[in-house]
């Protein structure tokens, strides 16, 4: 299998994995009113097809480093003398993603980029950042501390901004019906998406604790010679997901977090475009795991460690905020109040980032 040979390239596999886990979310906005339930299942299908096509691409060439942590077996190889304890671990890793991954696509289609990623992926990034070291120690503690903490304030300036926004919403929603005066109460109410500006951020919350789970249970599938390698733990985490998705995405279907349930027969009415880019969404997603697995796995020498691949990942909350205010306006129209919390925030998010990175050249 394809294992990454220096620090560098290791490094690099980090940072494509935080560009697609901080990108793949604009497929579900390109799709536009179609319901997030139903962009879903094509997602999934789009994770296990991605996860299969590496699996029998990179995942097969036998050469692999002799330092290398873990099997050095071709995919197949490895699924043939692993055992299913790690199958299982991998597999049930992902399905704790999947039902944190609806949750933040929940999230994201009550809030928005801005808010869902800053949030829920923040929370994760902290929980598997510390869940990651107890497992396995790698790279500086004052330093991975130190920024998982910088980030959580981050976090809390965030869910300070997306409150302020919403309340001054509200406020000039207010005030345009009081100058409307009469005619105002003679128009249809409209509705407001997402009810309580809350929502979104509860949702998040709720995904990063449990995302911040997933990233230790495909480490505890690695573990041991006949642990698994990484495209073959992609490959059982990608199955988690697909048998996972139609009994958390029904669920969602029947008691939605906003507008009316739907039904699994609109799902067939969706377009050609709507369902491909689904699918184009979640092997985006998979190839950034995919990249994040294997850097993980590289040899000791070159090794960034879990935590740390992780955490700079997770560096895709600020690829997927700056999408949302840049590209997808969400904060149009924000005070200086506002705006001056999120530019604070992006700063804090960076600087925690920075400290993750530099963890480990001081071990």
């Amino acid at each position: 299998m394809m294992i990454p040979g220096t620090y560098a390239v290791a490094l690099l596999l980090t940072v494509i994995s935080m560009l697609c886990w901080g990108s793949w979310a604009n497929t579900m906005k390109l799709s536009g009113k179609w319901r997030f339930e139903l962009f879903y299942f094509d997602y999934s299908i789009g994770v296990l097809l991605c996860a299969i096509i590496a699996a029998f691409t990179f995942g097969s060439i036998e050469s692999a480093p002799h330092d290398l942590q873990g099997p050095a077996f071709s995919f197949m190889d490895n699924l043939s003398v692993t055992g299913r304890t790690q199958m299982a671990y991998a597999a049930a890793g992902g399905v704790v993603f999947n039902l944190a991954n609806i949750l933040l696509v929940a999230a994201i289609s009550v809030a928005g980029l801005s808010v869902a990623f800053p949030v829920g992926i923040g929370i994760a990034l902290i929980v598997g950042v510390v869940l990651n070291y107890i497992i396995k120690p790698a790279g500086n503690p004052a330093l991975l501390f130190g920024g998982a903490v910088v980030i959580l304030v981050a976090i809390i300036v965030t869910a300070l901004a997306h409150s302020a926004y919403a309340a001054g919403k509200l406020q000039a929603a207010s005030t345009a019906q009081s100058v409307a005066g009469p005619l105002a109460s003679q128009r249809p109410a409209q509705r407001r998406s997402g009810g309580s500006p809350f929502k979104g951020i509860v949702l998040s919350i709720g995904s990063g604790l449990l995302m911040g789970l997933f990233y230790p249970l495909v480490e505890l599938s690695k573990r041991g010679e006949l642990g698994l390698g990484p495209y073959a733990a992609a490959f059982c985490f990608a199955v988690g997901i697909i048998l996972s998705t139609p009994v958390f995405n029904l669920f969602f279907m029947n008691l939605p977090v906003e507008g009316e349930p739907v039904s699994i027969g609109e799902y067939f009415k969706g377009t050609a475009r709507q369902h491909l880019l689904g699918v184009l969404g979640g092997m985006i997603w998979c190839v950034g795991t995919i990249s994040n697995f294997v850097a993980a796995s590289a040899p000791a020498s070159v090794n960034v460690g879990p935590a740390v691949s992780y955490a700079i990942g997770q560096g895709a909350t600020l690829i997927s905020t700056l999408w949302g205010l840049v590209v997808w306006k969400e904060f149009a129209g924000a005070s200086g109040g506002v705006r001056v919390r999120i530019a604070l925030m992006l700063i804090l998010y960076v600087a925690g980032l920075a400290m993750l990175s530099l963890a480990p050249l001081y071990r």
